[in-house]
């Protein structure tokens, strides 16, 4: 036995040396940089619970770095918006801010945080955070997350009513007659304004999506949101193809809006279109169902869409009703999504002036160049 005694030494010596050198960057950092109490006074006072000798060397590394405390924490341009999840730890939290350009130093954000005891206290939540906010800042904003984002996904072809109707049960704190009154203003920064009927409001204009909003959001808010981001998705391209066709972009939304109500499925939709682009070079009548249902309006059973319409309704007097008047009705009768818009300025080259549903529950159509041809495919 006396034989292994030597092979402790070595190991008692490294152990040794180093509590000797810590405590001598201790003594020496605390000297050096002065008392605690000019880290408490700079940094601010260290976590309850935390040892003295783990304070005192935070202190001397938090001093040493102090000015990188107060410079931007990454890169100016970079921002993130983090969802931090119950029980995820700050390591991870810290990884993800760095991968993201957003801090330089997450070695010094979590010594500043372990400090001062804002490790522990990280709330989960959502966050904005930015490369040009300071450690100091990132660390207080890590412990106050704004609430979660509501998610409100908006189908393609719904009207403005329908959609006002969907936020009273979105969690959001606004009134469908808010948002009626705030789609019924004339924003006149958006390059559409000045097309509007009147009266103005911005039906056509309220995008299609998926949209995560500010718990807070009012109907302004929400409805600028949906108007950025039509301006955003319908660009110049298909603008310039709108124009093409002899449309200005109110009236490609209208009749994309058209197309939306009437296709079920997606390849149907240039087709459509091509029948609506061929009567109205014709002179015909669009003599579009929709329109009509857009004009009768807000049904018992609180629909919005008349399924089955009488010959009264088609020939109610509405400047919507396109079976009684020729053209494009004065606006959109529903909110279209990219792929009726893509439809409207890309429709297919086809000799058809009508179509209809097929009868087998599909929502399929059948097309037809005459009239006869269109009689002959109703249903037996």
């Amino acid at each position: 036995m006396p034989a292994n005694r030597p092979s402790l030494v070595r190991p008692l010596i490294l152990l040794l040396f180093a509590i000797l050198v810590c405590g001598t960057v201790w003594v020496v950092g605390v000297i050096a940089l002065g008392t605690p109490s000019r880290a408490v006074e700079e940094i601010g006072p260290p976590a309850p619970g935390l040892d003295p000798f783990q304070s005192s060397l935070l202190a001397v590394y938090l001093l040493a770095r102090q000015d990188a405390l107060d410079t931007p924490a990454g890169l100016p341009g970079e921002s993130l918006e983090v969802e931090i999840t119950p029980g995820q730890s700050a390591s991870a939290v810290f990884a993800d801010l760095e991968a993201a350009g957003v801090v330089a130093d997450p070695i010094l954000l979590r010594a500043y945080m372990r400090y001062l005891g804002l490790d522990r206290t990280i709330e989960a939540g959502a966050y904005t955070l930015r490369g040009d906010m300071t450690l100091r800042q990132i660390a207080e904003t890590l412990q106050s997350a704004r609430p979660p984002a509501v998610v409100l996904t908006i189908p393609e072809g719904w009207r403005r009513e329908e959609i006002a109707g969907a936020l009273a049960d979105s969690g959001l704190a606004v009134a469908p007659e808010d948002f009626l009154a705030a789609t019924e203003s004339h924003p006149t920064t958006y390059t559409f304004a000045a097309l509007l009927p009147d009266p103005a409001t911005v039906e056509g204009f309220l995008f299609p999506d998926t949209y995560h909003l500010d718990p807070d959001a009012t109907a302004s808010d929400i409805m600028l949101t949906m108007l950025d981001n039509f301006e955003a998705r319908v660009g110049p391209d298909l603008r310039a193809a709108f124009e093409s066709h002899g449309l200005n972009l109110v009236e490609a939304v209208t009749l994309a809006s058209i197309v939306e109500r009437e296709a079920v499925h997606p390849d149907e939709r240039p087709l459509i279109a091509s029948v609506f682009f061929n009567r109205l070079a014709a002179g015909m009548r669009l003599e579009a169902d929709p329109t009509v249902q857009y004009a009768v309006g807000r049904q018992p059973d609180g629909g919005w869409w008349k399924r089955s319409l009488t010959l009264d309704d088609l020939a109610l007097d509405s400047p919507y009703n396109t079976y009684v008047y020729p053209g494009l009705p004065p606006g959109p009768i529903a909110n279209p999504g990219l792929a009726s818009l893509q439809a409207v300025a890309a429709p297919a080259d086809s000799p058809f002036f009508y179509f209809r549903t097929v009868c087998d529950s599909s929502g399929r159509h059948v097309f037809a160049e005459t009239f006869e041809e269109h009689l002959a495919n109703a249903c037996p």
